[in-house]
């Protein structure tokens, strides 16, 4: 692949500089750290950029030409799709633009010099869920589990609908995977017996969960920890860096799958599902390895004929409507109380912890 030619001589050394962090940081970092260097090629230049900033990768990092460059950034002014410019960045988009920012700066500047970095707000969280309303949705879906389908005012919810909606939430209350993690699962994933459920983490909860371990080996906080493992630590004393670096070598690889026990209830909620889904299945799936996924559509789409694999915001569109039309269908009856429609208030509400050891068979 030809490298990209940049016009600005300050771009092309941040570029080099990233060149130069290949194989000391994860892949998905490196397309982060490009795709900050891109914005910095279409930011340098434009009006509201100070002319020096062209000049040298240092010019980037002053406070004259970090200032527009975040608002620019911010506004979605920087964008690499024509058709997505001016559409503001998401929060969580900011913070890997920050975080690149950073690590660029501790690299490109003289030892000692620091450079005002932007502040983000922390995003609210939207409240979790206590454990009575947990067990009371559990015990409403079992109970809606094996009657025939609802309806009410126009609004239903199908057998289909709701046999998968009571597997999901069996998993997400036994395991409390991610939206992705969960679109990722497979009948592998599955234990002889559903006596439990395997979650591939993904890298964000792997790094989460090395951080804590780390943390509590060497007694820093975990702050300290993560911007020293994300190669952030530039501003920390080296004796700390080399304990962290320490500890994080003598302790042993984070799973890549985690197994969570199923219980009697959500084994019965997945066994109903399993039957659902193997009608569900057929050769009109187009790829073998497709038709091993775990949560499936239940109707044709412009993505596919029925029993496509889900996608993660599929998966989250599926539990959303399954729960609105629940909530809907429901409303009025003795003890329900309407539940969140949102997959992360229930996962941040639930407490698990995985397996030990992987179940016998897997």
């Amino acid at each position: 692949m030809t490298p990209k030619q940049y016009g600005a001589p300050s771009v092309r050394q941040l570029s080099a500089v990233v060149d130069g962090m290949v194989g000391t940081v994860s892949e998905g970092r490196v397309r982060q750290l490009r795709m900050v260097v891109d914005m910095f090629d279409r930011a340098v230049g434009r009006q509201e950029m100070p002319q020096r900033s062209a000049r040298s990768a240092q010019q980037l990092f002053t406070s004259a030409a970090l200032r527009p460059f975040w608002e620019l950034a911010a506004a979605g002014e920087l964008r690499h799709w024509e058709k997505d410019v001016g559409k503001p960045l998401p929060v969580t988009t900011l913070r890997v633009v920050r975080n690149c920012l950073e690590m660029l700066a501790g690299r490109v500047l003289p030892e000692g010099r620091r450079v005002g970095l932007p502040e983000l707000e922390v995003p609210e969280l939207k409240p979790t869920v206590d454990g009575r309303s947990l067990a009371a949705l559990y015990r409403g879906l079992v109970d809606l589990a094996g009657r025939g389908p609802l309806e009410r005012d126009g609004t239903a919810l199908s057998v289909e609908d709701r046999t998968r909606l009571l597997a999901m939430v069996a998993v997400l209350l036994d395991a409390g995977p991610r939206s992705g993690e969960m679109a990722a699962q497979s009948l592998a994933d599955l234990a002889p017996g559903l006596a439990a459920v395997g979650v591939r983490r993904r890298a964000q909860k792997r790094d989460e969960a090395r951080v804590g371990e780390v943390a509590a080996v060497t007694g820093l906080h975990p702050s300290t920890v993560a911007k020293v493992l994300s190669g952030l630590g530039h501003d920390r004393s080296l004796a700390t860096e080399a304990r962290v670096l320490e500890a994080a070598a003598a302790l042993g690889p984070v799973p890549e799958v985690e197994w969570f026990e199923l219980r009697k209830g959500s084994q019965v909620a997945v066994r109903r599902w399993l039957e659902v889904r193997e009608r569900l299945v057929s050769e009109d799936v187009p790829l073998t390895g497709q038709r091993t996924a775990l949560w499936v559509t239940l109707t044709p789409s412009k993505a596919g004929p029925i029993g496509i694999p889900l996608r993660p915001q599929g998966l989250r569109q599926a539990y959303a409507r399954g729960i609105t039309a629940l909530n809907w269908v429901m409303a009025g009856q003795y003890g329900w109380e309407p539940f969140p429609t949102t997959m992360e208030q229930v996962r941040r509400s639930v407490d698990v912890v995985p397996l030990l050891e992987p179940p016998a068979g897997v």
